[in-house]
């Protein structure tokens, strides 16, 4: 399992973060986020989905449960999941994002302990937020888990003027 944990000072930071991700992100990739209410994992999903260039505005998906965008470049479409009203993996399934896997980038927030069964290999992407309100720093760990992400580098430049775009 490859861990790496980057500070990320600010939302567009989460952004420019998210965007960096999608250059490591290829088709059958499921990415699980977690956090907080506020943490930041919309954020970072549409920083992923401008860095796989897809249709539409990548908002939360948390009514209709689930979101696909397209490629603008024929690229992985991206699939956006909020299971945050969903109380188990038998609910994601009803979702039958297993159709759409292996040709898309899944994203689903709040998908701890509800979505891991969807795929041997995933990023898991643990987002906290800083204890002082006034302070917009996230801490975010991002663990490789499955062959998929042996040997796979999750080193991202976590330098300010590198993260701020």
């Amino acid at each position: 399992m490859e861990s790496r944990t980057v500070v990320v000072p600010t939302a567009p930071s989460m952004h420019a973060l998210g965007r960096r991700l999608a250059a490591l992100l290829r088709p059958g990739d499921l990415v699980l986020a977690c956090g907080e209410l506020g943490a930041g994992k919309t954020a970072l999903t549409q920083g992923i989905g401008a860095g796989l260039d897809v249709e539409g505005a990548v908002i939360s998906p948390t009514f209709v449960l689930s979101r696909v965008h397209r490629s603008r470049t024929g690229g992985p479409t991206l699939v956006h999941v909020d299971a945050y009203r969903l109380s188990d993996l038998a609910e994601v399934e009803d979702l039958d994002l297993e159709a759409s896997l292996a040709e898309s980038v899944t994203v689903v927030e709040w998908g701890e302990g509800k979505a891991e069964q969807l795929a041997d290999d995933r990023l898991d992407i643990a987002i906290v937020r800083s204890s002082d309100p006034e302070d917009e720093t996230r801490t975010v760990t991002l663990t490789g888990i499955g062959p998929r992400w042996a040997g796979v580098e999750l080193e991202i430049d976590t330098t300010p003027e590198e993260i701020d775009e």
